[in-house]
């Protein structure tokens, strides 16, 4: 039996649900468009001029400094390495990168770390056994590093200005990759490319320290030898015996008187 006026309704939690439906919906499209929007203009033409700024200010020198990078050998997917380059700045930024507080560099570091922690949101996070993959120690200047870091924040911007989701790439197989192939170098032995640069370095000055040394020996023989030559020149007082004078003088010491 149906109740009086129920006929022909639907319930109203029915009704209800369709609305909340439509509303979750409508929420998150307005979310995504908002993050895709977020992320395609996080990285402006200012904070690339920010990092132009620091590679101008440093001074040029030969002094070198260790830091874990991506390895782009190892690593040759564009999307894979920038994402792997993106965790290793945010550490360099934090323990590499240090300058006297309230400097114009120390400002523009901390500037790029905020822009580091928001771009967080438009990269998905792999597997954390998967850290070390790819990554190998570096030993350059300065400047280098710098340089290395202005590229990463280029390159992401433009990968994100073509796509906002790019980073949620899977890139695990990527880095079991390397890993296989870290532990295969490791088998053949370590090499390090920074080794030929480093003997070079000890070689020259030594070959420069046993040239003096042989030099300085050259002089202080020429010098004797210089010394000795007046000593053994004939004096009136040291002539040898047999010469004609002493013979005229033996001589006359044998006239009888």
């Amino acid at each position: 039996m149906i109740a009086r006026g129920a006929a022909g309704r639907c319930p109203p939690t029915t009704w209800l649900s369709h609305l909340l439906l439509l509303v979750c919906l409508l929420v998150s499209r307005s979310i995504t468009e908002e993050v895709s929007e977020r992320c395609s203009h996080m990285i402006g033409n200012g904070h690339l001029q920010f990092l132009q700024q620091l590679i101008d200010s440093q001074m040029e020198t030969s002094c070198q400094i260790a830091f874990e990078f991506v390895d782009q050998e190892q690593l040759k997917d564009p999307v894979c390495y920038l994402k792997k380059a993106f965790l290793l700045v945010q550490d360099i930024m934090e323990d590499t990168m240090r300058f006297k507080d309230n400097t114009p560099n120390a400002n523009v570091i901390v500037t790029l770390q905020e822009l580091s922690l928001r771009l967080s949101s438009c990269f998905t996070k792999d597997y954390e056994e998967q850290d070390k993959a790819c990554v190998r120690t570096f030993h350059e200047t300065p400047l280098q590093l710098l340089e290395k870091i202005k590229n990463v924040f280029n390159e992401t911007k433009n990968l994100l200005k073509k796509d906002w989701n790019v980073f949620s790439k899977n890139c695990n197989k990527s880095f079991e990759k390397c890993s296989s192939q870290g532990h295969d170098r490791q088998q053949e032995g370590p090499s390090d490319p920074q080794l030929p640069g480093f003997v070079f370095r000890l070689l020259v000055p030594s070959i420069i320290l046993v040239l003096l040394a042989v030099g300085g020996l050259l002089f202080y023989r020429q010098r004797r030898r210089s010394h000795r030559e007046p000593q053994t020149v004939d004096s009136p007082m040291e002539r040898p015996e047999g010469s004609p004078l002493t013979q005229d003088e033996d001589r006359q010491v044998e006239l009888p008187v």
